[in-house]
């Protein structure tokens, strides 16, 4: 087709061009650091969630909990305890035997051995409050009475923990301070 407007070849109007390589450098560039935040966030949570993972003295070491990671969801179970067995004259003829999670309110627990024994579940990270890492929406069972209580922790700059068994409201419950085993 020849071009009636004007003699010669046709020409093509002269729009800015962007170097194509630049434009490869800066998606990339952009790429690369969108990766690194996120990867960066994402690491830092799961750090300071899984400080809470270890062995645990409970107070008066009488009893050792490792507290572990399943899921995004943090557990804990009795691994010592600094009586195991039964004492000697005990109410129920138990003397001597390790011992079991009697007060459990499900009969078919009675039997369990309270070494192996989850007592600590489903907590969740939920980050850093007034300089302390937080774990909360949990329970904690006391297999000294058979029941379960709502459960709060917090990781202190000293690096033990202020674990708060409660029911209903914070206000209405104790705590107590684990220290980690070493």
């Amino acid at each position: 087709m020849k071009n009636t407007l004007t003699k010669g070849p046709a020409k093509a109007l002269a729009l800015p061009r962007s170097n194509p390589m630049v434009s490869l450098v800066k998606a990339g560039l952009l790429t690369a650091i969108v990766a690194l935040v996120w990867v960066l966030t994402t690491t830092a949570v799961w750090a300071n969630g899984d400080q809470l993972i270890g062995s645990w003295l409970t107070p008066e070491d009488k009893a050792v909990v490792e507290i572990y990671r399943d899921g995004d969801q943090y557990f804990g179970k009795f691994i010592f305890l600094k009586e195991p067995n039964y004492a000697a004259g005990h109410e129920a003829g138990l003397d001597g035997q390790a011992k079991v999670d009697r007060n459990n309110p499900d009969a078919s627990q009675h039997s369990q051995p309270i070494i192996g024994l989850v007592m600590l579940s489903g907590m969740n990270y939920s980050g850093e409050k007034k300089g302390k890492h937080q774990w909360k929406g949990g329970k904690i069972y006391d297999p000294g009475n058979g029941k379960s209580y709502k459960c709060t922790i917090n990781l202190n700059a000293d690096g033990s923990l202020d674990l708060r068994g409660y029911v209903g409201i914070s206000l209405f419950g104790r705590t107590q301070v684990w220290r980690p085993q070493q």
